[in-house]
């Protein structure tokens, strides 16, 4: 199972929501390159990287964190916010991306995703599919759709998708533990690599998401608050190759 910490950039800092709620926002740092270098220092491979001011403003606005990230670490960026072109993608992916997740166009515009998926490849798009009580949430988690998670993940895979970013905001942020229930079930209806998100604040969280068969897991606040040391991270990912 992959571990992937996550930096979320609001105006070129390094910051975090809970639940979404842009009102909430605390920064953890001005210099996420630092963050990120600390990050591989320790061993850690991946990185998350989320441009919440495009997610916000839908258009990408903070792609030269990316670049400067990518042409400063090692570090394997999957990258998200305010994708709505076919040139955003090609940009972050000039930047340095090695993943590009979309959410809120493959909600909006499902033709256009899977052009996407078809021209880039699904090693590379990732369908975002965050939710709050189970309905998928688009543009930084602001709008709500109706389609309910499972069965949008399950028809998405049937259209070619490998890989999936899954968060309930419900958890995000909180602290409290992630929601294996719902990726067990996910991961019961179809054969898919799912990336969980959201809530992980132990060892023991991740160890029970790589029980329920996820692919990675996306680790935030816990690793800001302390809740888990990058050393501990670094160990298991050797662990993990």
């Amino acid at each position: 199972m992959r571990i992937i910490p996550a930096i979320d950039i609001i105006g070129g800092r390094c910051v975090r929501l809970t639940q979404g709620d842009y009102s909430s926002v605390r920064t953890y740092s001005d210099d996420p390159l630092a963050i990120a270098r600390s990050f591989e220092d320790n061993g850690i491979k991946w990185l998350h990287l989320v441009d919440l001011d495009g997610a916000r403003e839908k258009n990408v606005k903070n792609l030269y964190v990316l670049e400067k990230i990518a042409s400063s670490t090692g570090l394997k960026i999957e990258f998200s916010g305010g994708i709505r072109m076919k040139s955003d993608i090609r940009d972050a992916f000039g930047a340095g991306a090695v993943q590009v997740s979309c959410g809120s166009i493959a909600a909006q515009n499902r033709e256009l995703f899977l052009e996407w998926l078809d021209i880039f490849g699904n090693s590379r798009i990732v369908l975002g599919a965050d939710a709050r009580n189970r309905m998928i949430a688009t543009s930084g988690w602001l709008d709500e759709s109706t389609s309910e998670v499972t069965e949008y993940i399950k028809e998405y895979k049937r259209q070619g998708v490998k890989y999936v970013i899954c968060t309930d905001i419900d958890r995000d942020g909180m602290l409290e533990g992630p929601s294996a229930a719902l990726y067990g079930e996910i991961l019961a209806g179809c054969n898919i690599r799912l990336i969980a998100s959201g809530g992980i604040t132990s060892l023991e969280d991740l160890a029970l998401l790589r029980e329920t068969g996820c692919d990675g897991a996306i680790i935030g606040k816990a690793i800001y608050e302390g809740k888990i040391g990058l050393k501990e991270l670094g160990e298991l990912c050797s662990r993990e190759e």
